[in-house]
């Protein structure tokens, strides 16, 4: 019964996910109807690239949804869905129900490297990353190692001061980020954009990039769900059935923190995702880490594609950084679902 239960569960979240795709493809200043779209997405699959039968009209369609939206809609969904395994993946490991992807103090070394890269001037590009992402993601990966290092150096709990010092680096970079700042007002605006996320600069080579390191990423933590189970009974008891916590969650964080890396560095910082997925997935799935990672991906996927697809149409012709979208979203479903559980513990 379970396991029909987690396939139909698994189905349904599928479908509701092609379905996102197809409609956030029609959805822009130029209007295309679901049989053009799927029309166009058929004729890609089967010539495995450009189809050189198009022309006029078709080829302009083509060129809106093969080279603009999709790349787009494809990495919102990538980037969400990430961001919504990290999520689910930290709130169980931290035993910790505010746990999110940023809490790493990630997000802030990624943020000091978009901004020395945007002051710097320099141009790079690397797998259709420019200087901005480049440099995002290494400030992001340096700043894990500097988190990891100095929790293990600081005695006592690892978890504990990997979070103190997730919290205390974190703000320490942002001091660093406005102190650049007040020097550089030119590019305050540029840096203060990034920082609030955008999926703009899509491309098929930037979704490689992170689809790579979800694949990586993705499956550590698909293959530690019967840890992640065992764990949520209690240090001890995980203990006593074999699980070594300390190397398991190690594994966790390092998995957890690479696929948000690859995710800031494309997209920016984007809130609220990787926070209220994984509670929402809890009430309709249970405490089953097999069922919670997977359904958290797609829910997260779908929540962030209906997101970037307001950000870039609700104002057009202005965009307006889907990192606000989620926040107007997710900050009251939040609250609502903190007050929902004191009624009824009460």
């Amino acid at each position: 019964m379970k396991l029909k239960s987690t396939f139909t569960g698994m189905t349904g979240l599928i479908l509701l996910l092609v379905i996102s795709i197809i409609c956030a493809t029609t959805v822009g200043s130029a209007d295309l109807s679901v049989s053009e779209v799927i029309q166009i997405l058929i004729s890609h699959v089967k010539t495995l690239g450009h189809d050189a039968s198009l022309s006029g009209a078709q080829l302009s369609k083509d060129v809106i949804i093969w080279q603009v939206r999709l790349p787009r809609i494809l990495m919102s969904g990538l980037v969400g869905g990430a961001l919504a395994l990290v999520g689910a993946s930290f709130q169980g490991c931290f035993r910790n129900p505010l746990a999110d992807p940023h809490i790493l103090g990630v997000s802030s070394g990624a943020a000091l490297g978009a901004t020395l890269a945007i002051l710097s001037g320099i141009s790079l590009n690397f797998i259709g990353l420019g200087t901005i992402g480049i440099f995002a993601f290494i400030g992001a990966v340096l700043t894990i190692f500097l988190v990891y290092y100095s929790a293990y150096f600081g005695g006592g709990s690892a978890m504990t001061n990997m979070l103190l010092m997730g919290t205390a680096i974190s703000t320490m970079l942002s001091a660093f980020i406005s102190l650049i700042m007040t020097f550089h007002h030119n590019q305050i605006a540029e840096v203060y954009l990034w920082t609030m996320g955008s999926f703009s600069s899509a491309s098929w080579e930037k979704i490689l990039f992170v689809l790579i390191f979800i694949i990586i990423g993705g499956s550590v933590l698909f293959a530690h769900a019967n840890a992640q189970n065992i764990m949520a009974l209690g240090e001890d008891d995980a203990k006593c059935l074999g699980i070594d916590t300390d190397k398991v969650r190690l594994r966790l964080i390092a998995a957890a923190s690479i696929l948000v890396a690859a995710s800031v560095s494309v997209s920016g910082i984007v809130g609220f995702v990787g926070l209220i997925i994984p509670h929402c997935v809890r009430i309709l799935s249970g405490a089953d880490y097999k069922r919670i990672l997977p359904y958290s991906f797609l829910g997260g996927a779908i929540f962030l594609i209906l997101c970037d697809t307001v950000a870039r149409t609700i104002a057009a012709p202005t965009e307006i950084p889907v990192g606000i979208i989620t926040a107007v979203i997710g900050a009251p479903y939040f609250i609502f679902l903190i007050i929902r559980k004191r009624v009824l513990s009460a």
